[in-house]
């Protein structure tokens, strides 16, 4: 038995497969240009909104080994969202600030610069320790109790 090639073996499908297999072709080409659309327009945005802008440099490799979230971080696209940026910004001439991606931003006060440790932490479901909500911030430094909702 001889072995076919890819092209020999489409000619041998019927012609409804071959119908089916462009028209899924043309509705993934219309998704891509979709997405590609909306991240233009997104990028464009910012740059004409913003002086700076300033984006946290994700480990998006390390992140697609992670079985939990890979599939959304994979369409989220980071990398293309990045990149776009990058031209756009260099392009307008405003101010692209990439934060390293190790830099506490979210435990660090913004008032007083402490930085949150251990049960003190702010996680997705909030603070166990002190009960507050993950959106809202209580800065422990300060003897006054203060909470802002970010």
């Amino acid at each position: 038995m001889v072995r076919l090639d890819c092209r020999e073996a489409l000619k041998k499908r019927s012609k409804s497969y071959q119908k089916a297999r462009i028209k899924l072709q043309k509705l993934y080409e219309r998704a891509h240009r979709m997405q590609d659309d909306a991240m233009h327009k997104y990028t464009t945005h910012f740059v004409k909104e913003y002086d700076a802008i300033c984006i946290e440099d994700l480990d998006v490799k390390g992140m697609l080994m992670s079985h939990v979230a890979s599939k959304g971080v994979h369409r989220a696209l980071f990398g293309r969202f990045r990149s776009y940026l990058e031209y756009k910004c260099k392009s307008a001439g405003v101010k692209l600030v990439i934060a390293n991606r190790f830099y506490p931003s979210t435990q660090r006060c913004a008032a007083c610069g402490n930085i949150k440790k251990d049960d003190e932490k702010i996680t997705l479901s909030g603070n166990k320790k002190n009960g507050t909500k993950h959106n809202e911030y209580v800065c422990y430094n300060k003897n006054v109790r203060t909470t802002t909702r970010l």
